[in-house]
């Protein structure tokens, strides 16, 4: 059997050498694909081009690349159809599958009935089953949304993705995050008081952070944000540089972000919405403590404590967090809350079973 994933960046998680960075869905598609190819599946990433390579091979995945297709600009995508079309039928997959919302997904179903393969998607955020993506985006909202209607196979990553499947009418699968396996043991020093980590992006609202850094300016801060939405990020960047207990980054490439989380004793996210964060499962396996503005998928918080939980008041951030970093005895017992969900809910063996079950 040959599976095949549509995903712009995917291939960066794969190629070690590479210092480009992308987001989580990126990350769950390349490991997602590595596990595959290690079952002895034939497995494909159909990529964007960054200068890679074509028929590149990364850890037993082949990687295509399929021009300009996730390049935002109307015409570099258009002008890329063709190319993205000639490497599906070249490779004729049985399966094809996309992560996450985008009006390529519409494009992969039709194709599929040309070519004779399926089709699938997974669940990245949950707005992408609620129509919010369609009605702020009422064309690619559209395109998007008859493609999940339409195509052969669905997965959530949580419940609450279930019951919004069901809500929609379409059956689904379920497989949980896989985990990005550690390169080095973890660094038990802690050194940063609060971490954040994120593509910069509207639905991110990086400005809380940067509110949490200056009223606590007696902790350390550090804020890891690769340039995403350019006018967002320039004013984050230039308010972050006048912020003396904060350090910036840009990008830290994957094989390097987990020494990070490692030296955190808290991880903030202060996400509008969210599916299952990776931030949250590397923040387990670094013994970070959670602090979360608005995102607790499964009432995480709820069922391991890993951390606290503002249930969307971003006043409550500062307060929240003098809390956590008070109690030296509260925050060791949430940094171990944090590691046990990690410990319980995600196992890439198990995870990947699951996923090929759902195939079935």
């Amino acid at each position: 059997m040959k599976i095949a994933f549509l995903s712009s960046h995917a291939h960066l998680v794969l190629e070690r050498s590479s210092t480009r960075v992308s987001g989580g869905a990126e990350l769950q598609v390349a490991l997602l694909a590595r596990e595959l190819a290690r079952r002895g599946l034939e497995t494909v990433i159909v990529s964007g081009d960054t200068g890679q390579g074509d028929g590149l091979v990364c850890e037993g995945v082949r990687i295509r690349t399929a021009g300009a297709f996730h390049s935002g600009n109307p015409l570099r995508m258009a002008l890329s159809a063709p190319r993205l079309l000639g490497v599906l039928t070249e490779e004729r997959p049985d399966w094809v599958f996309v992560l996450g919302w985008t009006a390529w997904m519409a494009f992969v179903v039709a194709v599929g009935r040309i070519l004779g393969s399926r089709t699938g998607f997974i669940c990245g955020l949950d707005s992408e089953l609620t129509g919010d993506f369609r009605r702020e985006n009422p064309l690619r909202g559209g395109l998007f949304e008859w493609g999940v209607a339409n195509c052969d196979r669905r997965f959530a990553m949580t419940h609450t993705q279930e019951r919004l499947f069901q809500k929609r009418g379409w059956p689904c699968s379920m497989y949980r995050n896989l985990i990005l396996p550690r390169a080095f043991p973890r660094n038990e020093l802690k050194e940063v008081d609060f971490l954040w980590v994120s593509r910069c992006q509207p639905v991110k609202q990086p400005r809380h952070f940067l509110d949490l850094a200056e009223a606590l300016q007696d902790h350390t801060f550090e804020m890891i944000c690769p340039r995403e939405d350019a006018s967002l990020w320039d004013g984050i960047a230039r308010r972050a540089a006048a912020i003396p207990n904060l350090r910036f980054i840009e990008k830290v490439p994957y094989h390097e972000i987990q020494s990070h989380y490692d030296r955190a004793r808290i991880f903030v996210n202060t996400s509008e919405w969210e599916g299952w964060p990776n931030s949250f499962i590397q923040s387990g396996l670094g013994h970070a403590a959670l602090l979360s503005l608005g995102v607790n998928p499964d009432q995480l918080f709820e069922r391991f404590t890993p951390g606290l939980f503002a249930n969307g008041h971003s006043a409550d951030l500062a307060r929240l967090g003098r809390e956590m970093l008070a109690d030296p005895a509260l925050l060791s017992a949430m940094q171990e809350g944090c590691a046990r969900f990690v410990r319980e809910l995600h196992d890439n063996s198990r995870e990947t079973d699951a996923f090929l079950q759902g195939l079935r």
